[in-house]
């Protein structure tokens, strides 16, 4: 008779695809083992994620169960290269939208904030133009990361309910029955 288990869980879907326009989001985990409490690609991409919505590096690796030192571990681990790239960018994308909404100078780079020539008149005459920065990119950009993440929290609570569904492993009792 075969022995009933339900010790295997759903396979692990793949986090979404990320946006053409975010570079960073698209990278190549770290090759790790396969290990319960690990950082699996899913919890990779969504560390990064964390990150490029303005978490710390404490705040984000918190937020998925794992530890700061865990992370830095994982990000000078051979073949990590790619994920510390991404780790970068994400960071890097943070600090420009940051300091883009407090009114800061803008970094080099920072493709998604704008300079927009507004004409300046005076008397109903053209005096000149003033440099203002549009948000609407970065916005944008920030609005395409929010639905990101609120997808893969929506799959993670789609895979909790479906794995507290599943009836408990059969057991045998002390009495063999």
């Amino acid at each position: 008779m075969p022995v009933l288990s339900n010790a295997e869980g759903p396979a692990p879907t793949p986090p979404p695809a990320p946006p053409d326009d975010i570079p960073f989001l698209r990278f190549a985990p770290v090759p790790v083992r396969s290990r319960r409490d690990g950082w699996t690609p899913e919890l990779q991409f969504r560390f990064v994620l964390a990150l490029a919505r303005g978490a710390g590096v404490d705040e984000a690796a918190r937020s998925l169960g794992r530890s700061r030192q865990g992370a830095y571990a994982l990000r000078q681990r051979e073949g990590a290269e790619g994920f510390a790239a991404a780790w970068d960018g994400a960071a890097e994308f943070a600090r420009g939208a940051r300091g883009a909404a407090a009114g800061l100078p803008l970094g080099f780079g920072q493709s998604a904030i704008e300079t927009v020539l507004v004409p300046r008149t005076y008397r109903g005459r053209l005096i000149g133009f003033t440099q203002r920065e549009d948000l609407t990119g970065a916005m944008a950009r920030l609005r395409r990361l929010d639905r990101l993440a609120e997808r893969i929290e929506a799959q993670e609570q789609g895979r909790a309910r479906a794995a507290s569904a599943r009836p408990a492993p059969f057991r045998r009792t002390a009495g063999g029955r």
